[in-house]
């Protein structure tokens, strides 16, 4: 319940992070998330009922996650069209080597004192308030020139109908990315007989992978092809990789196969889904954009679980994998199909314009 809470929370901070990102800008939104969460976190290592846990885990959720919208709008402000893909994919090495961190430090800090993780996470926050400010100047105006033209036209994120339809694409494909962190590794253990510690080794390889390789990858792919076609491509690679859970025998080293297959997909589709949201956007309507996004992942998050449990209870696991594999194909296909759209209507607008 507390983490259906969390996930609650995590909806409306990502909303209310967008619609305040652009209002006072990412700069402040960033360290009042960062500096309002760290204290969150302290606290919340005094609560103790039910009641007092729920109401303080939803705050510090919509603390945290309000800071998603701003960091993303931050990425699009200091990159470029030419180098937004792999700045975003810079951002993503940061996340996955703190990941690796977090979780072993976590480990041992529970070990010796489950408060520690509170204090120990609430302090790290106000420390990257901190280097916040010290290392960046204040924001306090606007990119003085907007090089994405062909969004200027897009007022809100939430009357752009293909940009919902992304999101709804990207609610669905990440709702079966997630079964790599909750009912796989489960999946593992129960009906493969893998030990935890190997099944911890697969989690810790799929950071590694992403830190040693995605940064390289991406700059051989960026700018040869739109960025719904590499997400497409990322899919239907990750969908690959559920398939060896469905039609091959329990094996240590297919798991690896299995992990590093929905890694690359991983590698490939998320930096791109990121850079296609930002063309969308402008410096008026970004943090818009950035909370539908933000939230699309919230919610994926909260289903994924959901869906999955059931059908594992009721047809199986077999059943589950090829509903997740089958999702994904299908997602793939809507990827290529608005990519398409995407593609006829930037043609139709520049025809417009020449012949003005």
């Amino acid at each position: 319940m507390i983490m259906a809470i969390f996930g609650l929370g995590s909806v409306f901070g990502a909303f209310f992070g967008g619609k305040f990102t652009d209002k006072i800008g990412f700069y402040y939104l960033q360290i009042g998330a960062l500096l309002s969460g760290g204290l969150m976190f302290i606290l919340i290592s005094f609560l103790e009922s039910f009641l007092s846990l729920g109401i303080g885990t939803f705050i510090l959720s919509m603390c945290n996650e309000s800071f998603r919208p701003a960091n993303s709008t931050a990425i699009a402000y200091y990159s470029n069209e030419k180098t937004r893909t792999r700045s975003i994919s810079l951002n993503r090495l940061a996340v996955n080597l703190g990941w690796s961190f977090g979780g072993a430090i976590g480990g041992f800090l529970a070990s010796v004192d489950y408060h520690l993780l509170f204090y120990v996470d609430g302090f790290s926050n106000i420390l990257a308030a901190i280097f916040l400010i010290r290392l960046l100047p204040a924001v306090n105006k606007k990119k003085p020139k907007e090089t994405e033209s062909r969004a200027i036209k897009v007022h809100s994120a939430y009357h752009d109908k293909l940009y919902l339809a992304f999101i709804f694409l990207t609610i669905l494909f990440t709702s079966c990315f997630f079964q790599l962190f909750t009912l796989q590794p489960v999946f593992f253990k129960t009906e493969w007989q893998l030990s935890e510690q190997f099944i911890g080794g697969l989690m810790a390889m799929n950071g590694l992978i992403i830190v040693f390789t995605e940064m390289l990858l991406i700059n051989n792919l960026e700018g040869k092809r739109s960025p719904l076609y590499f997400t497409g491509i990322g899919v239907i690679i990750a969908a690959f990789s559920y398939s060896i859970l469905i039609f091959f025998p329990a094996a240590a080293w297919l798991a690896v196969i299995s992990i590093i297959l929905v890694t690359i997909g991983e590698m490939i589709s998320m930096p791109f889904m990121n850079t296609f949201w930002m063309s969308r956007s402008n410096e008026r309507n970004r943090g818009e954009y950035a909370a539908l996004y933000s939230i699309a992942w919230s919610v994926a998050q909260i289903i994924g679980p959901i869906y999955g449990s059931f059908l594992i209870q009721y047809g199986g696991y077999k059943l589950f994998w090829t509903f997740v594999m089958g999702i994904c194909l299908l997602t793939a296909c809507g990827y290529f199909y608005i990519n398409n759209l995407n593609r006829k209507r930037e043609f139709k607008n520049v025809m417009n314009i020449a012949s003005s």
